[in-house]
């Protein structure tokens, strides 16, 4: 009996030891993928700035700092060729930025509904519906954009007697983008106030507070930390995004823009726009582009979740 139960005990531990050799595998071939794809984007971003273009019998290359802190996208004087990104960047967190104060109060609130107030069936309705907005492709957001958004937008530039170029604006921009990371921010936010104890919201309750007060100031304070992760989500989709603002917003070659009812442009823009009708310099600028834009979702990233952990949570 004690040999069986021994060799049933090592076959358990060979098993845990297979188990766990098969996801460490994996894990590392995760690892290896985005390290490869960095690697790769870095390389390619870096070699503008160390190659020798020509143009006919003239030579030029990417000046480093006029690429870095430059006002306008594309300059072509009689001998160097310059890309400027800082405008973008400053356009990119502004766009950002305006899609957040649209999407976190109105993602807040959904998930405060569907979790704490809305009767049961109400509740399960709205988070279906929420989780299909989640699914939607972003194509689809954009062409939703166009169709619906941009006349929306123009018609209400000329009740002021401004003239938008058909409504293809950043304020389309900042609504298509709240409207793509409403989704994500909700999800994570009901998850985070469901996760809420019992006892917490019992003793709010049991102290006199009224339901009201309970969700907003016990509620919403016990889930600020999972509510911040759907933030940090969202951020990194606003960032990210490219198809569907593509198509409701036109890009200006210069900036900074911060009138909503003129075009901007963004990092990820950039890099759409007529890649696959380009070569040469004005090809691989795009690949430098991507650096600078993983740089700012990477200390976004890391600045966030700093904030994250500083919020902390109710315990």
């Amino acid at each position: 009996m004690e040999a069986f139960n021994y060799k049933r005990i090592q076959m358990k531990t060979r098993g845990d030891k297979i188990v766990s050799s098969i996801f460490l595998s994996i894990g590392f071939l995760c690892a290896s993928a985005i390290v490869i794809i960095v690697g790769f984007i870095l390389f390619k971003g870096l070699t503008p700035f160390f190659t020798v273009y020509k143009d006919g019998d003239k030579e030029f290359s990417v000046n480093f700092i006029n690429f870095l802190f430059g006002n306008s996208w594309k300059e072509n004087p009689d001998i160097s060729l310059t890309y400027g990104v800082g405008f973008i960047v400053i356009d990119t967190i502004f766009v950002t930025l305006l899609s957040l104060l649209i999407a976190v109060p109105l993602s807040i609130l959904s998930a405060l509904f569907i979790v704490r107030i809305a009767p049961k069936h109400i509740s399960n309705i709205i988070n279906t519906s929420i989780e299909l907005l989640a699914s939607i492709p972003s194509i689809v957001y954009g062409v939703f954009g166009m169709g619906v958004i941009n006349p929306m937008v123009n018609n209400f530039a000329n009740v002021f007697g401004i003239q938008t170029p058909g409504g293809r604006t950043m304020l389309s921009m900042v609504f298509v983008l709240a409207m793509m990371i409403y989704p994500t921010i909700t999800m994570v936010s009901i998850t985070a106030i469901k996760s809420v104890k019992k006892s917490i919201i019992d003793g709010s309750l049991a102290l006199g507070a009224s339901v009201t007060q309970t969700n907003f100031k016990v509620v919403l304070t016990s889930a600020k930390s999972g509510i911040f992760a759907g933030i940090i989500l969202g951020v990194g989709r606003a960032l990210g995004e490219a198809t569907a603002i593509s198509l409701v917003c036109s890009a200006p070659g210069s900036g900074p823009n911060f009138d909503l009812f003129n075009g901007t442009r963004t990092l990820t823009t950039t890099m759409l726009f007529s890649i696959h009708e380009t070569t040469g310099v004005d090809y691989d600028i795009r690949f430098s582009v991507a650096v600078v834009l993983i740089i700012i979702i990477l200390v976004s990233n890391i600045l966030l979740n700093f904030i994250k952990k500083k919020i902390g949570r109710i315990s």
